[in-house]
């Protein structure tokens, strides 16, 4: 799963696109790996972009992306994932509680570059992806 802090810095048009996060997004989108996405993901990016004409083409480029559907347990499982976090001192959002539970549910890897789900997977089954390009 990519997370939105990986797609907005993608669709960015203004900056060099060096972090590996990008490299990995690419070459997933490149037939390298899956990518799915959950609805407030969607959500986030579409709040993110002003006009009919970004939404149609932000909504055109996720349509092939398989949707996962948080269910009850996903929500509760959400909530106790962010319970353990905070009693470790660890400020995870609701959010990002959810989308840490769907991959944790699904057993995929979390692209990301907030720091927040590199802290939740210290305490929980979360897999957060991590670069194999070692820096010079």
């Amino acid at each position: 799963m990519v997370d939105t802090s990986v797609w907005l810095l993608a669709f960015r048009r203004d900056s060099e696109q060096r972090a590996p996060q990008i490299a990995a997004l690419r070459a997933a989108l490149d037939g390298a790996d899956s990518i799915v996405i959950t609805g407030i993901i969607l959500q986030e990016l579409l709040q993110g972009f002003t006009g009919p004409k970004a939404r149609k083409e932000l909504l055109g480029k996720f349509a092939a992306l398989p949707m996962l559907v948080p269910d009850r347990p996903d929500y509760v499982d959400a909530a106790d994932l962010r319970n353990r976090c905070r009693r470790a001192g660890i400020q995870l959002g609701t959010v990002d509680a959810l989308i840490a539970q769907l991959c944790i549910r699904h057993d995929l890897i979390l692209l990301t570059m907030d720091g927040d789900f590199a802290a939740a997977a210290k305490h929980s089954d979360l897999k957060v992806w991590k670069s194999t390009i070692t820096p010079e």
